[in-house]
């Protein structure tokens, strides 16, 4: 995924995070009130902090995009983080084949002017992420140890655990 340099520190932490993730989970709610979760491959994070995705126009996940989690995880990093936000739908055939990968023809055969291929822009209003940069091996000694001495993970071990808020708000000006 391509990422922009982002204006605000929160959207560029965030983007540090998702960096080299390849496949995220979209989760909505779908008309009869469930949670479906489907694979997608993020394309760019643009300058305002907006995921985009191709999607299939013909999907029902299209109508149902007000409410929309993104969550990220690259396990062998210890990274993880959920967006929340809502999804647009976007057909500028500019953008399309801006975007366009050679890996987006397994699914869009006909390729870049697919009748069927539309962008899913995700606008997040908020991030909640988990981050433990250190080592698969120290994460996983460190969860033993805890678990045979009763005593919490520390917190080098469990790595940062924050949030963003307002994500997809303007930051304030001052005048």
């Amino acid at each position: 995924m391509h990422a922009h340099p982002q204006t605000r520190a929160d959207l560029t932490h965030v983007a540090h995070l998702i960096g080299d993730i390849a496949v995220a989970m979209l989760t909505n709610v779908e008309a009869d009130g469930d949670l479906a979760s489907r694979p997608m491959v993020p394309l760019e994070m643009d300058a305002d902090g907006a995921l985009w995705f191709f999607t299939d126009l013909r999907s029902a996940k299209v109508e149902h995009l007000r409410v929309v989690n993104v969550g990220f995880s690259d396990i062998a990093a210890g990274t993880y983080l959920s967006l929340s936000g809502r999804g647009e739908i976007d057909t500028d055939p500019g953008r399309i084949r801006r975007l366009w990968t050679p890996l987006a023809q397994a699914w869009f055969p006909e390729g870049s002017d697919s009748a069927a291929l539309g962008l899913l822009k995700f606008v997040p209003d908020s991030a909640d992420y988990w981050d433990a940069p250190k080592s698969r091996m120290v994460r996983a000694f460190g969860a033993v140890a805890a678990a045979i001495t009763g005593q919490p993970v520390p917190p080098e071990v469990q790595g940062a655990h924050g949030a963003h808020v307002g994500l997809s708000a303007p930051e304030p000006t001052v005048s």
